[in-house]
């Protein structure tokens, strides 16, 4: 992820309509944020094709074909389930781009995660990437931080 890369929605939209490229999102801690983020700009009907918010664990491997050994083995909050999550998203809503995000919003840690610990994954038919990042602050920053880091990673997996 690059720290130059954008995050405000807007250049986001822009650089998707630009590209003819359509993105599907399956988030959970953020639960709706990143969806209103991608719709905030007018026109944005041409480049999201939707969001599947499965905060519930259960509904990650319902809704989002998580695959339910996946979370059995490492919880919901890995690299592995936010790749799952992109990987979903991307194939249930018939989309170009899949964004995938899960983590800790706190104050409680989850498991072994602290608050603030948040994975994030874009995938491509051709590309992808995943990050791991620590933030800080109370749970309405972190989520809010969370993201603007999904919107810097697909940029930069869009820009690749």
């Amino acid at each position: 992820m690059t720290a130059s890369a954008p995050s405000d929605p807007d250049s986001v939209h822009r650089l998707l309509v630009t590209r003819g490229l359509t993105v599907a999102v399956a988030e959970s801690l953020t639960g709706g944020l990143l969806s209103a983020a991608l719709t905030r700009s007018p026109g944005s009907s041409a480049t999201f094709r939707g969001g599947l918010v499965v905060y519930a664990t259960d509904l990650k491997a319902r809704l989002a074909d998580v695959a339910q050994p996946l979370l059995d083995a490492q919880g919901p909050v890995s690299a592995d389930v936010a790749q799952a999550l992109a990987n979903g998203a991307r194939r249930k809503l018939s989309a170009d781009l899949g964004l995938g995000i899960t983590g800790v919003a706190g104050p409680d840690p989850v498991g072994d995660h602290p608050a603030g610990t948040v994975f994030l994954a874009v995938a491509g038919a051709d590309t992808g990437a995943v990050s791991r990042l620590v933030l800080a602050g109370s749970r309405s920053e972190i989520r809010e931080a969370a993201v603007a880091e999904a919107l810097r990673l697909l940029v930069s997996v869009i820009c690749s």
